[in-house]
C-alpha cells in the first residue's frame, strides 16, 4: 500500500542491518510500512560470536512467532550468573515460561531476523553506506557513499556505536571513553574443570568442553588485527600464572569499556536505536537484547505515525521510555565492571555481594535488571501491573503471546462484554472470561496499558495509545 506521501521512495530507511535494524524493519512491515534497510557490509561477520538472548528478548520473539526458529539454532542454558558472572542460580518461580538463557551465534540471529523482515516485504541493500543526509518537515534525503540519493519520510540510525547517522545529525554522545580493553571468546581448555573454576579468571562453561573466557587484554600482538588465541594465553598467564591449556577458539573478540548514551534519540525526522543510541561493556550480555527491545518499542509507534493514526505524543514516548532504560543498563554495567577488578576494594565488595545474592529478593532484583523482566514504564498512577509486561499466560484459546504475532494491540476481555469498537483495525480482542480478574489492554510490545472492567474507561485508554476511533470500522464481537 502506498503511503500518503508519494514524493518519497520509502516511508522509513533504516541504516544498519544488525539485530536492531532487522527487528525494526520486521516490526514496521507488520503495519505495511515501506521499509529499506541499508547495510554497509557486503558479507556477514567472519566470526560466529555466541550471544545470549535474555528472558525479555525471548518473550518478544515468542510474541512475533520467531522463537521456534531461534531455538533450532541455539542452546538453552540455565538462567543465572548474570550479574558480574557471580555464580548464583536464578530464583525459583519466575513469572515466565521462558526462564532460561538462549545461547546462539550472533550471525544466526541477524540472518533469521533479516529473513523474517524480507519475508514480510522489507528491502535490504548490502554494501550501501550512508554518507550524508538532509531533512525538512516532510522527509529525509539520504546520500549513499556510491553517490545514490534516496528520499524517505523517516531515517532510523541502527548503525552501531560509531553511528554515522548520529554524527550527521549532531547528537552528542557523552560518557566515558575506553580505559581498558578486554578479550572474550569461546574456546576449549585442557586444564581440569575444578582447576579452571578455582582460579581468579572469568571462565564460564558454555557447553561440552567449551568455556566462555573473559580476561583483561595484556599486550596485544597487533591492535589493528583481530585478537588471537596466543593473545588470550598471554593474558591468562599474566593474570593467573597459567594459560589453562586453552585452544581451539570458536570465536574471539576484543572490546573496550566505553560507556556512552546519546543526549537524545530523535532529531527531527531522524531517530536512533540500539548501539547508535547507547554503548557499554558487554558484561551481563545486555547490548544485543537492549537493541531488540528498542526496536519493538519503536516499531509500532513509528508505524502509527506513518499510517496516520498515532496520538500526538506517541512517538515521543519512545525516548521517554527507552532512554531511561539504557541509562539504567549503563549504570549496572559500570557496577559490574568495577566488580571484575582484581583490586582489593572491588574484590571485597564482590565477596559481600556474593553473600547478599543468597537472599532471594536480592538475587531476584539483580536478575530482573539484567533480563529486563522487572521493567515498568511510567504510565501514571494505577495498579502495580500497569506499565509492566504481561507474561505469556495460557488462555482458553491457547498462548496469549500467539495472539500478538501481528504486532497489534490486544484486549484480554475477562468480562465477555467489552469491545474494541472503532479501534478494531488496530487492536484485537480475546474473550477469556475469568470472574474477579480485571480485563487488560496490551500494547503491541506486550506492556499493560490499562486494567479494569468498564467500557468508558477502556475507550479513554484506547484513544490514548491507539489514536482516534475509526467510525467506519464495525465494532468487534
Amino acid at each position: 500500500m502506498r503511503s500518503p506521501d508519494s514524493n518519497t521512495d520509502f516511508d522509513v530507511i533504516i541504516a544498519g542491518c544488525g539485530p536492531t535494524g532487522a527487528m525494526l524493519a520486521a516490526e514496521l512491515r507488520l503495519h505495511d510500512v515501506r521499509v529499506l534497510v541499508l547495510e554497509k557490509e557486503t558479507e556477514p561477520a567472519s566470526f560466529a560470536r555466541i550471544v545470549g538472548l535474555h528472558i525479555r528478548s525471548i518473550e518478544l520473539l515468542a510474541m512475533r512467532g520467531l522463537l521456534d526458529r531461534m531455538l533450532e539454532h541455539g542452546r538453552r542454558r540455565p538462567a543465572g550468573a548474570y550479574f558480574a558472572a557471580i555464580d548464583r542460580p536464578a530464583p525459583e518461580g519466575l513469572d515466565t515460561p521462558y526462564a532460561y538463557l538462549l545461547g546462539i551465534p550472533q550471525p544466526v540471529v541477524v540472518r533469521l531476523l533479516e529473513d523474517h523482515a524480507v519475508a514480510l516485504g522489507a528491502r535490504v541493500r548490502h554494501g550501501s553506506a550512508v554518507a550524508a543526509l538532509e531533512q525538512n518537515d516532510e522527509g529525509v534525503t539520504v546520500r549513499l557513499a556510491d553517490g545514490d540519493e534516496l528520499r524517505s519520510r523517516w531515517l532510523i540510525g541502527c548503525d552501531g556505536g560509531h553511528s554515522i547517522v548520529r554524527k550527521l545529525i549532531g547528537v552528542a554522545f557523552p560518557g566515558e571513553p575506553t580505559r581498558t580493553e578486554t578479550l572474550m571468546g569461546d574456546m576449549e581448555a585442557d586444564a581440569p574443570p575444578a582447576e579452571v573454576t578455582d582460579r581468579r579468571v572469568s571462565f564460564r562453561h558454555a557447553g561440552g568442553g567449551v568455556y566462555r573466557v573473559v580476561v583483561p587484554a595484556a599486550e596485544l600482538s597487533d591492535r589493528a588485527e583481530p585478537p588471537t588465541i596466543e593473545d588470550v594465553r598471554r593474558s591468562l598467564r599474566a593474570l593467573a600464572g597459567t594459560d589453562f591449556g586453552v585452544h581451539s577458539a570458536r570465536w574471539l573478540s576484543r572490546f573496550g569499556d566505553a560507556t556512552r548514551l546519546a543526549e537524545r534519540y530523535r532529531a527531527g525526522r531522524v531517530m536512533l536505536a540500539g548501539d547508535a543510541a547507547h554503548i557499554h561493556p558487554p558484561i551481563g550480555g545486555q547490548g544485543l537484547n537492549l537493541g531488540i527491545q528498542d526496536a519493538v518499542n519503536l516499531g509500532w509507534k513509528l508505524a502509527a505515525e506513518v499510517r496516520g493514526w498515532a496520538p500526538a505524543t506517541l512517538l515521543d514516548t519512545y525516548q521517554s521510555e527507552r532512554r531511561p532504560v539504557a541509562a539504567a543498563v549503563l549504570d549496572n554495567t559500570r557496577a559490574q565492571t568495577e566488580l571484575t577488578s582484581d583490586e582489593p576494594g572491588p574484590q571485597a565488595v564482590r565477596r559481600l555481594l556474593t553473600e547478599l545474592m543468597d537472599i532471594d529478593a536480592v538475587n531476584r532484583h539483580l536478575l530482573g535488571k539484567i533480563t529486563a523482566i522487572d521493567l515498568r514504564y511510567d504510565f501514571g498512577e494505577g495498579p502495580e501491573l500497569l506499565g509492566r509486561r504481561l507474561p505469556d499466560i495460557t488462555t482458553g484459546q491457547g498462548s496469549l503471546y500467539a495472539r500478538l504475532h501481528r504486532g497489534r494491540g490486544l484486549l484480554l476481555d475477562r468480562t465477555g462484554n467489552l469491545t474494541t469498537g472503532g479501534w478494531s483495525d488496530r487492536v484485537d480482542r480475546l474473550s477469556d472470561p475469568a470472574p474477579g480478574a480485571p480485563s487488560v489492554l496490551l500494547r503491541p510490545d506486550g506492556h499493560v496499558a490499562w486494567l479494569g472492567e468498564h467500557q468508558r474507561d477502556l475507550d479513554d485508554h484506547l484513544a490514548r495509545w491507539f489514536g482516534a476511533e475509526n467510525q467506519r470500522r464495525p465494532a468487534d464481537g
